[in-house]
């Protein structure tokens, strides 16, 4: 079965090209080279399949773990950003403690310059946590320290994602004081989501 010429279209019906890549998983190597591919619709269609198996069916992705955490390595922002995604839903069936093994890695892109790939790795944090309570405190460390360690401009839109990943596990975390320090610092943020984000987590959480 060859399903590039169907990820080749602006309206691709995801949950039912899954179901037929699920039915006949020889075809997933072409959803691995599709997100590779230079054509915008197949490359970003083919992300929308493997996410959406990654969300449903994790261990059927699982075995391609080391694809997916090779494309951090890549120079194109976009790659980084699918693996970015992908690792976080496989995270929930990590059972051979991989995502230890380039943990600092992926979390170095919290250091980078890249604001939209640090962006949304802060927002994926909250999930990891949950999946990786061992690896909470460390998470923890490395959003705390966003405004420290990013070299980039737009470090208030990271930080408005970072509060969003520690309302996901909050209740959980080991060093509340710190993040509720770290959130009320952002009432006084330039960015106007990041300051709605702050206050809403604070009437949440903070019960001082």
């Amino acid at each position: 079965m060859n399903i590039i010429p169907e990820l080749d279209k602006k309206d691709v019906d995801v949950a039912s090209l899954t179901k037929r890549v699920l039915e006949d998983i020889g075809v997933l190597p072409e959803l691995l080279d599709g997100i590779l591919a230079k054509k915008d619709f197949i490359r970003f269609n083919s992300f929308k399949v493997l996410l959406f198996i990654s969300e449903e069916h994790p261990e059927v992705l699982y075995p391609r773990w080391d694809f997916f955490s090779g494309l951090l390595d890549s120079d194109n922002s976009y790659q980084q950003y699918i693996a970015i995604y992908l690792i976080t839903s496989l995270t929930r069936v990590d059972d051979s403690a991989r995502l230890e093994g380039i943990f600092d890695k992926l979390y170095s892109i919290l250091d980078g310059e890249g604001t939209i790939t640090a962006a949304h790795l802060a927002r994926n944090s909250g999930k990891i946590a949950r999946a990786k309570p061992e690896l909470r405190a460390k998470i923890t460390e490395r959003l705390l320290n966003i405004d420290r360690n990013h070299r980039g401009k737009q470090k208030e839109l990271i930080k408005g994602h970072a509060i969003e990943a520690f309302d996901n596990y909050f209740e959980e975390a080991e060093n509340q004081p710190e993040i509720l320090e770290f959130v009320r610092k952002q009432l006084q943020s330039q960015s106007p989501k990041t300051r709605k984000l702050a206050r809403e987590f604070l009437k949440k959480w903070d019960k001082a």
